[in-house]
């Protein structure tokens, strides 16, 4: 899994093909993460990504010095679906996305990574998978991070 981690003072998920007033998920500080699922990720990438993103410790202290995590402060988590994210551009000019993974694996995936993230204790909102949104965000610091389940750096 690939994960696009941004510390933000708030942010927003609208839903564009939902006309009701849910379609619009709100949320305070915390981290908002664009989430990409590969071909070859499993629940265990999920738990190693959800362990990984919840303990970052990217939030300051009272001395300015980053040293809480999510857990930490009591934050709030936003998770979108980002297939992009497997985007290979090597090639040519448009992007080949044969590394990630199909939908009915994707899509599971993603929930499980909420859910889990839920089960410890945060405020999630989420996306719908699949579908078009538009997502605003204040990014706090700014801080933005690359995080991969298997350990590797941004490509």
């Amino acid at each position: 899994m690939r994960a696009v981690v941004q510390r933000v003072a708030q942010a927003s998920i609208e839903i564009a093909d939902e006309a009701s007033r849910e379609a619009r998920r709100e949320m305070g500080a915390g981290l908002l993460v664009l989430l990409g699922v590969g071909r070859n990720d499993t629940e265990q990438s999920v738990d190693d990504l959800v362990r990984k993103i919840l303990g970052l410790r990217i939030f300051e202290d009272e001395t300015g010095r980053m040293n809480f995590s999510l857990l930490d402060t009591g934050g709030e988590l936003g998770v979108v679906s980002q297939f992009t994210l497997w985007g290979d551009t090597r090639k040519g000019r448009r992007p080949s996305f044969n590394e990630a993974a199909p939908p009915d694996v994707a899509a599971p995936l993603i929930e499980t990574f909420a859910r889990k993230a839920r089960d410890q204790g945060v405020r999630v909102i989420t996306g719908k998978f699949g579908a078009r949104m538009e997502v605003a965000l204040t990014n706090s610091g700014p801080v933005t991070l690359w995080v991969d389940s298997e350990g590797r750096n941004a490509p």
